[in-house]
């Protein structure tokens, strides 16, 4: 089988116009990889009241200036000061590495730009998702071992942090 310029050019437009992405056409002679890259995804400010337990206030702010540290926690909220780390993709969310591992970053923790934050598994590929934020992690927001949607926030961070 040997495969022109214009078949090609005919696969990349019928990948492009569908979900898939990625397609492998193999021949004895001939192997042709086509992979879509995901969009670029612009994660927004959360504008929402979000209730932060107690320990994660104290985590923050320290256990002597709680009251306070949970008042400036409302205020941030309340400015949309918080950035959310949502989920890329559909699959099980997991905070460690293994379970007997510690945790990728915990409530107090100090991200950077790149770090990985947790894995999430899709199709029995664990996909390292890395923080697209620098700051202090506020919140975790879902369970390990839990499943997650397309866009689910994950973690809220504190650029200022």
């Amino acid at each position: 089988m040997k495969i022109d310029f214009d078949q090609i050019r005919e696969l990349l437009a019928v990948v492009g116009n569908t979900d898939i992405t990625e397609l492998t056409i193999e021949s004895a002679e001939e192997k042709i990889t086509v992979r879509k890259s995901a969009p670029v995804v612009l994660r927004p400010v959360a504008t929402t009241v979000v209730d932060l337990p107690e320990a994660s206030v104290q985590a923050v702010y320290g256990a002597a200036s709680a009251a306070a540290g949970r008042s400036q926690v409302a205020e941030a909220v309340a400015e949309g000061k918080f950035i959310q780390i949502t989920s890329p993709m559909v699959g099980t969310f997991y905070r460690s590495p293994s379970p007997s591992a510690p945790a990728f970053v915990d409530v107090g923790d100090q991200v950077t730009l790149g770090q990985t934050v947790c894995i999430i598994e899709a199709m029995k590929l664990m996909n390292d998702l890395p923080s697209d934020v620098a700051g202090r992690i506020v919140k975790v927001c879902v369970d390990s071992g839990t499943t997650v949607e397309y866009g689910q926030p994950l973690f809220m961070v504190d650029p200022n942090g």
